[in-house]
């Protein structure tokens, strides 16, 4: 098993869901990005590396870390050119983590969910697997053709965005609005709220960058 590389980062985080993923047996190192410390604060849950300039958290939690625990902690200039999650995910990348869990990293500022949603390129970049989740969303990027299956999908819909200009020759197959030799633009929004036709649904394109949305209502 894989077992995967969990941050937990500002944004939103719902208790159950959070805590399901914390806690399964599936994962197995936890990093902590400036705010997302709170929680696990809250949860009696310690993490195994904190990154941030904790400009969002609590000093007296920060100070506990500090003083109580052998917990690392790198701290971070407020003034930087990069946010506190993608500061933890290169982390997780100069560590060798190949799969890679992002929670809080969606929430109420969109201009960070975007920048969060970028960084996943960082992510295949390096060699390495890395989503964003919540209770309602999970965000991967394609680099290649993939095969995505009804039985473990996040979801019933899911939405393809072309991440860096338009994706010649796009297909999708098994889907209930299939797609052939499309020309895919960063422009439209024809490929929103996709469902599964059959098991398996086949996404195909010869070069490109693609974002995969798997959502839930």
């Amino acid at each position: 098993m894989n077992r995967r590389t969990v941050v937990v980062s500002g944004g939103m985080l719902d208790e159950e869901f959070t805590l399901q993923i914390l806690k399964s047996e599936e994962t197995e190192y936890i990093v902590a990005a400036d705010h997302g410390l709170e929680f696990l604060y809250k949860h009696g849950i310690k993490p195994d590396y904190i990154v941030g300039d904790f400009d969002s958290t609590s000093e007296e939690i920060v100070n506990y870390y500090k003083t109580e625990t052998k917990v690392p902690i790198r701290q971070f200039n407020p003034v930087k050119d990069a946010s506190d999650t993608e500061i933890a995910l290169r982390l997780c990348l100069n560590m060798g983590r190949k799969n890679i869990v992002i929670l809080g990293g969606t929430g109420t500022r969109i201009d960070h969910i975007w920048a969060n949603v970028q960084s996943l390129k960082i992510a295949k970049d390096a060699g390495a697997e890395a989503c964003l989740m919540d209770a309602h969303n999970r965000i991967r990027l394609l680099d290649e053709s993939n095969i995505i299956r009804k039985s473990e999908a996040f979801g019933p819909y899911f939405s393809v965005f072309p991440l860096d200009g338009e994706i010649i020759d796009f297909n999708i197959t098994g889907a209930k609005y299939p797609l052939q030799h499309h020309t895919l633009m960063p422009f439209d929004s024809l490929c929103v709220s996709n469902e599964w036709e059959e098991e398996e649904v086949e996404i195909t394109f010869p070069v490109g960058n693609v974002i995969l949305m798997e959502t839930r209502d």
